[in-house]
């Protein structure tokens, strides 16, 4: 981050917040100045506004907060959208407030109400006004998705980002830029596998360094310093030292590196330095390259669905603890769609170590507690194909019985003849 970073303070939930989750509506109210702090909720991207709106009043006033709900969003009924945007008296409330809150939901919503076709409204300029003055700005889901310069706008699906499907004004468009240049953001990251939209994206809109905030997870953004809060994590993207390789036909990266940080974890944009969260630094660091490390994850898993839900954390973590420099997975549709473009294009991840990796492992909070810093990760195109397997009963007699046998099968290793 550069050193004239923004006054504010942001906050970036990766939405489907849990019930328990009150470390994180009380952490925003902290930030916002405590008990009987103003904060405007803007149900804007919720498609049953009235009812999110209610949820997220009640969480913020259970903590303390004085929360209202600024009533600008096109799923609301009987409500002249244009007059309450330019209401001078509604405009106000919202700037003399300590923090702005945005709903999950679709977050074109958001940038088309306040920012359409890219000017902002007067609206805005009164939420930008709340940051200025050292506020808070924070959003969950779609509501994190608008906080950086550049944003996803409906781009779900993510192999077909992969495979290049990537339009200004449809799989992305210009966020709301509460954080400067530097940073892009993601949301919902690993539940839905969304590492695999996010590298592809940030190659194409020049960024360095991309956050992925999981579910039930928040990152507290207060200048160049990352904090984070709640029930899980998030993972740090630095291309800084990526390649691709020109001459390849599709997506390919290598060389870029990822962290997972959870609850209490720190990192520094400037220095680039994690500080782990205080109860882990109690345990021993996991480092691969020390002599005498001892992996205490066992199984070595071939990853058949990399983007699937939990696999980017799963890998990353048997890379740090497990027995194998090198973890891989595939991402790839196996049962191609009609008009599914490139149907046999699929992607190897390759997850590797190098001297940099490090991490801790704690249990003190019920369950696996990970910190992994420094994973190398290669993104390799590759032929899928299709079918993936055939049926046993459809394999010649005789090569089932090899199989079988353990003797192996004409062509075992590629060379035609079987041959170990």
């Amino acid at each position: 981050m550069t050193s004239n970073a923004p006054a504010g303070t942001v906050i970036a939930i990766g939405g489907a917040l849990k019930p328990d989750s009150d470390a994180v509506w009380q952490r925003l109210v902290d930030e916002a100045g405590g008990a009987g702090a103003p904060i405007a909720v803007f149900p804007t991207a919720a498609y049953e506004p009235e009812r999110v709106a209610a949820q997220i009043v009640a969480a913020l006033e259970r903590c303390g907060a004085r929360a209202e709900v600024v009533p600008v969003a096109p799923h609301l009924q009987g409500v002249d959208l244009q007059a309450r945007l330019n209401d001078p008296a509604l405009i106000a409330r919202v700037a003399a407030s300590r923090a702005v809150f945005f709903s999950g939901g679709a977050q074109e919503y958001i940038v088309d109400t306040l920012q359409p076709g890219g000017r902002a409204t007067a609206m805005l300029d009164a939420v930008r006004a709340v940051f200025a003055a050292g506020g808070v700005i924070a959003g969950t889901s779609a509501g994190a998705a608008v906080l950086s310069r550049m944003m996803f706008r409906d781009a779900m699906d993510n192999l077909l980002v992969l495979k290049g499907l990537w339009r200004a004004g449809q799989e992305y468009d210009r966020g709301l830029d509460f954080l400067g240049p530097d940073l892009f953001i993601d949301q919902h990251f690993i539940r839905r596998g969304r590492i695999g939209r996010m590298l592809p994206a940030m190659r194409a809109l020049g960024y360095r360094l991309g956050l992925g905030v999981d579910e039930n997870a928040a990152v507290v953004i207060q200048g160049g310093r990352l904090e984070v809060v709640g029930g899980s994590g998030a993972v740090l993207v630095d291309l800084g030292e990526a390649a691709s390789e020109p001459g390849l036909p599709a997506f390919n990266l290598r060389g870029a590196r990822l962290s997972y940080l959870a609850a209490g974890d720190c990192h520094d944009l400037g220095s680039g330095l994690t500080t782990a969260a205080p109860r882990k630094l109690r345990e021993p660091c996991i480092d691969p390259a020390a002599a005498g490390f001892a992996p205490g994850l066992k199984s070595e898993r071939y990853f058949l669905d990399i983007l699937g839900g939990g696999g980017l954390l799963d890998a990353m973590t048997q890379l740090l603890d497990g027995p194998a420099p090198e973890v891989r997975g595939l991402a790839y549709r196996a049962n191609p769609r009609p008009g599914d473009p490139a149907p046999e294009l699929g992607f190897e991840f390759r997850l590797h170590r190098d001297a940099g990796l490090r991490g801790w492992r704690s249990t003190t909070l019920g369950g696996d507690d990970w910190t992994v810093l420094g994973a190398r990760l290669d993104v390799i195109p590759v032929r899928v194909a299709n079918p993936l397997f055939t049926p046993l009963a459809a394999l010649p007699r005789r090569v089932v019985e090899s199989v079988l046998a353990g003797r192996g099968g004409p062509g075992e290793n590629g060379d035609g003849n079987g041959q170990r």
